[in-house]
This record gives C-alpha cells, structure tokens and sequence, in this order.
C-alpha cells in the first residue's frame, strides 16, 4: 500500500490511434484502440481505457468521454468507499496467505495487484444483478455482501463454498477453468425470457480465455443477444504460460469476431474499471446483448501459493507493476484532491486490523476436513474398490494414532 515510484508512465499512443479510438467508440464496437503484440514484446503500454493515471491524476480524455460521464458524479464520499474496499480486501487476502503458510488452508489463490479490477465491476454491479465467479474474486465477494470468512471454508476443505449464492446473487467459486462462462450465459438467456432487466456478470481469467467453453458462451450469448457482461481480469499470466503464448491479439478484440463490443480497460485503475463495467451492464439490461471487458492488469503474487512465480518471471516486471498498484494510485488521488484526512487513513488502518485479527479467529475455530468425504460420492450405489480404498484408508490413519500410544 505504501510502494513509491516515479516510474509509471501514462500509456503511449501510436500514431493515427486517436481517430481510430473516436471511430470505435461511435461505431460502439470495440470502445478501445488496438495495441500490436510486436509493441507489446518490446514493453510499450497498450492502450486502454484510463480515466486515473499512476500517479493519481484523473484523465480528461474526450476518447474515453463515453465511458467517464459513468463516474461524472462521483462523490468524495463513494471515492473514499473504494479506496476503502481495496485496502480491506487487500489485508483479507493477506491474512488468507498467511494462514495457507500456517497450515490452516490448504490452498490459497492470491488476488493481490487485481483489486481495482474486482472493485470496480463489482461496485457497478445492482443488487438483482448475478455474478459467475471463478476462485479469485474475493473482492467482488466483497461487493455482493459475502462474509469473507465464508470464503475460506472451501480452501480448508471443510465445504464446498460456506454461502448461499442466492442470498447475495454471487455463485460459488468455479475450479473448472472457463465453464462458469457457460452457466453465465444460460442464466442470462433465463433473464430475457423472464422478462426481467437485470444483467449477468462472468468472471475469469486470460488463462480460461483459451477455453473452449468460453468461445461457446461468447457464441451463444451473441446469437440470442443475452444481458451477459464478460469480465476478463487479464493479469499477464496463466500460471505460467504469458499472453504472448495464449494469442495473437489483444484478448478484447475477440468480441468482434462473435458479434459484440470489446473494451481495454486499466484494471489498476478502479473509476475505470468502475466506469466500463457500469456502461456494459446497463447496454445488457437494455436488451443491447453481451459485451467483453477485458481489464489489463498483473498478478502481483503467484498463482496460487502452490506456485513459484520466480521460475518463470523476472523481477523487473513486477517491480514495474508495483508502481501502478491500483491502491497507492487512489491514495495519491483522494489526497491530491483533498478528499481524505489522515484521519481516515488511520481509522481504516484500525478497521483492517480489526478484519485481520476476525478472519484468523474464525479460520481457526473452523473443524478439521472429515477425512472420510472423499470416498463419498464417488459412486451413486457404492463401489468395492471404493471400500476397499476407504479400508486402506483407515488402517493407514489408525496407525498413527497407534504410533502416538506407544
């Protein structure tokens, strides 16, 4: 929260670019300028949608006017509300790695450096609106009211999700890469022949970009014209395999291809993440159909803390990434603009101690896994092969318990 640099540039544009942007964005087609891969090997930034720069300047962009007048009216009052939703989810997201090295979790799945993304679409989301998560989104958990130690339950193994997704409109998270795209899609479809104006948002990742089964959605969601809103947080890497392995071109541009607007956002910059979310989901409510936001972004951390990300990452580029961390770029702004005292700093420094001290609390009060559910279910009518592994099973825990008696 506290990463200094003078290094963060704003992203350079190609020459022509702005034509090419004010032409996309009457047509309504893609609502960004493209960005080449040759550009992108040698590092220049590519253009998107930015309306608050690394270090904290809000951006008077006409190209991006038609995105802005979403966060025109925006109060000091909600700017504070973001910034303080990144800071808590931050430290929730913290805590849940530090309790993974401890033994109490036996996976986490870090979101550290996409927080503006999360935040920012989850805020444009309505109550009636559905959210199709995959296993990241903890600040978008956040957002739909989820208490995020219900999160935690699944990665100690002791449920398979801890919360009711019809309580706050947000699904339980989905291991199988790229199939919440599909169940997204469908329940859009729902949507249009209830009649309803509501919009359904899908997460997932540049990784599951590749995935057949969101092709499928894509197909399916321009052919009957569904309220789905496709949120790809695009953090540069799937594990291990960069974008430059995964496609030719800029994962937004994809939505042509199928018939529907895709947009380049800056997912560290979180009033445009919140701006592009609010336009695609009120188009989809209006019965204008899908549209894919593809939020440019980095994994801070690895990907999950089964994960080295040293193998195959050099440090450089994360330290880049660091000086557009999407918190100290709010911070810099609330400041600037007088919006925020040190006053509330330090009350939401007190209030995400309080949250840190909460989670571990309630982590550790949680039982042990039952050791036994994994031989249930595996057959509907039981299996001698089953029994007979679920008899090993035993034997092998009896033992120590045995070996502690001697």
């Amino acid at each position: 929260m506290t990463v200094e640099s003078t290094a963060a540039r704003k992203p350079r544009r190609s020459a022509g670019s702005k034509a090419a942007g004010e032409a996309a964005g009457k047509a309504g087609t893609t609502g960004a300028k493209r960005t080449t891969r040759t550009a992108a090997r040698k590092g220049a930034e590519p253009e998107l949608v930015q309306l608050l720069t690394p270090e904290g300047e809000r951006v008077e962009d006409a190209a991006h006017a038609e995105y802005a007048q979403y966060v025109a009216g925006i109060t000091a009052e909600e700017l504070r509300g973001l910034y303080r939703d990144m800071v808590l989810t931050r430290r929730f997201d913290a805590e849940a790695t530090a309790l993974q090295r401890q033994g109490e979790l036996g996976l986490w799945a870090s979101l550290l450096g996409q927080e503006a993304a999360q935040i920012g679409s989850g805020r444009a989301t309505r109550e009636d609106d559905y959210v199709f998560p995959t296993y990241r989104e903890h600040g978008v958990a956040w957002c739909r009211g989820v208490d995020p130690t219900n999160l935690l339950g699944m990665f100690r193994g002791v449920n398979n999700g801890g919360w009711d997704p019809n309580s706050n409109n947000f699904h339980l998270y989905t291991i199988v890469i790229g199939s919440q795209a599909l169940h997204a899609t469908g329940y859009a479809m729902g949507i249009t022949k209830d009649g309803a104006d509501s919009a359904v948002i899908a997460y997932f990742g540049d990784g599951a970009s590749s995935q057949g089964d969101v092709s499928e959605a894509f197909n399916f969601a321009a052919v009957y014209n569904a309220p789905v809103v496709f949120f790809c947080q695009n953090n540069q890497w799937a594990i291990s395999e960069s974008n430059e392995k995964q496609t030719r071109v800029p994962l937004y541009q994809r939505a042509q291809g199928f018939g529907f607007p895709g947009v380049r956002v800056d997912g560290n910059d979180v009033l445009a993440s919140l701006a592009v979310t609010r336009w695609a989901l009120e188009r989809a409510r209006r019965g204008e159909g899908p549209a894919l936001i593809e939020a440019f972004t980095y994994r801070m951390g690895a990907h999950t803390t089964s994960d080295d990300p040293s193998r195959y990452r050099h440090d450089d580029e994360r330290l880049a990434w660091e000086a557009k961390d999407p918190i100290l770029r709010l911070r810099r702004y609330l400041e600037s603009a007088n919006h925020a005292d040190e006053g509330f700093f330090a009350e939401l420094e007190a209030e995400s101690e309080t949250l840190g001290r909460r989670v571990r609390e309630v982590v550790r009060a949680m039982p042990d896994p039952d050791r036994f559910a994994i031989f249930e279910n595996a057959y509907a009518d039981g299996h001698a092969l089953v029994d007979e592994e679920r008899a090993q099973f035993a034997a092998y825990q009896a033992s120590f318990a045995d070996a502690e008696g001697v």
